[in-house]
């Protein structure tokens, strides 16, 4: 089974927040921007380069909001691969600085967007929104009841004092 370690960004101001549509064959969705951790790379780093990288924005990490942990598999693989993925995915509050949007080019993304918070039901997203959204407290209605997938298996292990 294959391991990857990754970090993501939480990035919520004025009811939106900031996504990257990802993309890979013909499987895709919207997601929190981030990607993998490089050997030797902190986290936090890691936020930095990959936002600037999808959404050409400055970003400022702020509190480690939780690690995620997940095995999945994978549809497209060499054959006699194991189609197994463990992901490690670690999600920090970030901020960034005021400028345009930029997409990615040749990369695993193709587009950022700031979506309303609103407006996310109707866009197809990947898992780690809902984790990410959940971690920052940022997926209840507002009647103050917990949105869908509050209580999804993809269960966020909250970080040791």
């Amino acid at each position: 089974m294959d391991l990857r370690v990754a970090a993501y960004a939480v990035v919520e101001r004025r009811g939106k927040i900031l996504l990257t549509h990802w993309r890979r064959g013909h499987l895709h969705g919207w997601t929190l921007p981030g990607g993998g951790i490089e050997n030797g790379e902190d986290p936090r780093d890691t936020v930095v380069r990959e936002v600037a990288e999808e959404t050409g924005l400055e970003a400022r990490v702020g509190k480690l909001l939780g690690v995620d942990s997940r095995v999945m598999i994978r549809e497209e693989v060499p054959a006699g691969d194991n189609p197994e993925l463990h992901t490690i995915r670690i999600v920090y509050r970030a901020t960034v600085v005021d400028g345009p949007l930029r997409n990615e080019v040749d990369g695993s993304s193709d587009e950022a967007r700031w979506v309303a918070l609103r407006d996310l039901k109707s866009l197809r997203t990947l898992s780690l929104v809902q984790t990410g959204l959940r971690m920052a407290g940022l997926n209840r209605r507002p009647s103050g009841k917990p949105g869908k997938g509050a209580n999804r298996q993809n269960r966020a292990a909250k970080p040791r004092k």
